[in-house]
């Protein structure tokens, strides 16, 4: 050892330079590896070259973005009311409330559901966040001439948008439901045990997404890409279902390979700019506390299946319980998969519009 400090110490100060040199180009090309390894893939952006078609209509946003949409419901021009859907976690625009034609035609509802940011034919957003995705739901509104005011539905993970709307933008709202709606466990509002014993029910590999995606949400796309640790069973559809419908909806849906042309869509252009950013999204460091939001001017109701093998009720119940303004309806025996319900679109637009 002091023979190695001895012949450091001695060395020129050209020596010293060049050692200096090549130390320097050895860590940036080790760094340069790192970044290749940790960053995604550029997205394929739809109606650009090299990328997916543009097969459905879309409008322009005030950043340049576009957002691909799916009208439903009667004529706008003759609703009584105007719905904005907001689609889950591996969702796109052709998702909907399933409720019936004649019960939209009976009460006069238009309803428009849109490729969140990044999903399907929508351009992706980089700086996406909860904020934006409020903001994406205004800017269509408006687009399409919904008017000052409307509903808006969110369903699991896409409930994200609707807590984000009654945050920055309650004056636009008529009213709002929500489907299952996924939580964050670091949410303020939380016991921090309960929340802890909710996490702690997940598969190792879900616990790892999700804390991942909150404390190091740049190096998600490699988390969940390398083989050597379990990722999100939720992402390969292997979560444990608990309720008997939502687990033969999964089997049916999968054997005729529905989910997998539903991934295809969702995920066109990257898998990062669609689910991964939407786990960063859902799971990182909100800006507020959806449970100290303050009393929204309009009606807030959120739905919840008892069984549900994603959402944990005693987190919802929690929620609803701290928002004395929500209207909490539990489904007994009931899973995740609330669209599958029979009936219940019908009875959450007939709720809804009071």
């Amino acid at each position: 050892m002091a023979e190695r400090l001895l012949w450091a110490s001695t060395m020129s100060g050209g020596e010293k330079t060049r050692g200096m040199g090549a130390m320097g180009t050895l860590v940036g090309q080790l760094g340069e590896l790192l970044s290749r390894a940790v960053m995604p893939p550029p997205p394929r952006v739809c109606g650009a070259p090299g990328g997916p078609p543009v097969t459905a209509p879309r409008v322009r946003l005030s950043d340049g973005r576009h957002l691909a949409y799916e009208e439903s419901g009667v004529p706008k021009e003759a609703a009584r009311y105007k719905i904005v859907f907001s689609h889950g976690f591996t969702g796109s625009r052709l998702d909907s409330l399933r409720a019936s034609p004649e019960v939209a035609e009976e009460l006069g509802v238009y309803m428009v559901a849109f490729d969140r940011a990044g999903y399907g034919e929508s351009d992706p957003n980089p700086n996406r966040t909860v904020k934006s995705a409020a903001l994406d739901m205004a800017e269509l509104a408006d687009a399409l001439g919904l008017g000052d005011k409307f509903y808006v539905v969110g369903v699991s993970l896409g409930s994200h948008a609707v807590w984000g709307a009654l945050r920055y933008i309650p004056e636009r709202i008529a009213g709002a439901a929500m489907m299952a709606p996924v939580v964050n466990y670091w949410w303020p509002g939380f016991p921090a045990e309960d929340a802890a014993a909710a996490y702690g029910r997940q598969s190792y590999g879900d616990q790892w997404a999700l804390r991942v995606s909150h404390h190091a949400p740049a190096i998600l796309h490699w988390w969940m890409d390398q083989s050597w640790l379990p990722t999100s069973t939720v992402v390969d559809n292997t979560t444990f279902l608990p309720n008997k419908r939502d687990a033969d909806i999964r089997r049916t849906l999968t054997a005729d390979g529905t989910l997998q042309k539903k991934k295809e869509m969702a995920t066109q252009q990257g898998i990062n700019e669609s689910y991964y950013r939407d786990m960063t999204v859902m799971f990182g460091k909100w800006e507020f506390d959806p449970m100290a939001l303050p009393e929204p001017p309009c009606p807030v109701h959120i739905w919840q299946g008892d069984e549900d093998g994603l959402v944990p009720v005693a987190l919802q119940r929690h929620v609803a319980g701290k928002l004395g303004w929500v209207s909490y309806h539990e489904l007994p025996g009931t899973g995740h998969f609330l669209s599958a319900v029979p009936g219940l679109g019908d009875t959450v637009l007939r709720t809804l519009f009071g």
